[in-house]
């Protein structure tokens, strides 16, 4: 079956991507760079089609990852010269942290949420200003106490999301995190 692709044998070396199990050709060098649209149409779809209960989970999984990827730089400075450009991209995952804590806290229900919604705001806000220290003073032992906790929030939602009936895909959230 042809594919309308005319595959040279300078050009058949192949990287496979696999999203939700299928495998999407990405051509090295040729005219197929379809990689980043194919992902970012994946990655919409998955948001679009989550309920409430896995959107939040998906913003703790980002946060964690970003916070992850500052603790490495970080460390890298500490154990090698400090370079400016890992001070900027530490930055940047930790003000990332930032933004999705503040989605997270836009999220949050307190006419039905009662308590909970409550001590969320209060440990959002506190890991808001642990993080500025943070990022301020590059202490990684704050960040990582951060991320911790993130994960163990990430993995007690996770759980609920798990239990409970998915929310209509269409259904408000009150969450945005298309940016």
């Amino acid at each position: 079956m042809s594919s309308g692709i005319c595959w040279s044998s300078a050009d058949k070396t192949a990287i496979f991507d696999y999203i939700s199990g299928v495998k999407i050709p990405i051509i090295k060098r040729g005219a197929i760079l379809a990689y980043k649209n194919v992902l970012s149409t994946y990655k919409e779809t998955t948001v679009k089609t989550a309920g409430q209960g896995q959107l939040i989970v998906m913003l703790y999984d980002e946060a964690v990852k970003q916070l992850t990827k500052a603790a490495e730089l970080i460390d890298l400075n500490n154990k090698d010269k400090k370079e400016p450009g890992r001070i900027e991209q530490i930055s940047k995952a930790i003000m990332k942290t930032e933004e999705i804590l503040t989605e997270l806290i836009v999220s949050l229900d307190f006419e039905h949420g009662g308590d909970i919604s409550k001590n969320l705001f209060s440990l959002y806000t506190w890991f808001n200003r642990e993080l500025v220290e943070a990022n301020i003073n590059q202490d990684i032992k704050r960040m990582l106490a951060v991320r911790d906790m993130l994960a163990d929030l990430r993995n007690t939602w996770s759980a609920v999301a798990n239990q409970s009936p998915a929310a209509k895909p269409n259904e408000s959230v009150g969450l945005n995190i298309a940016g």
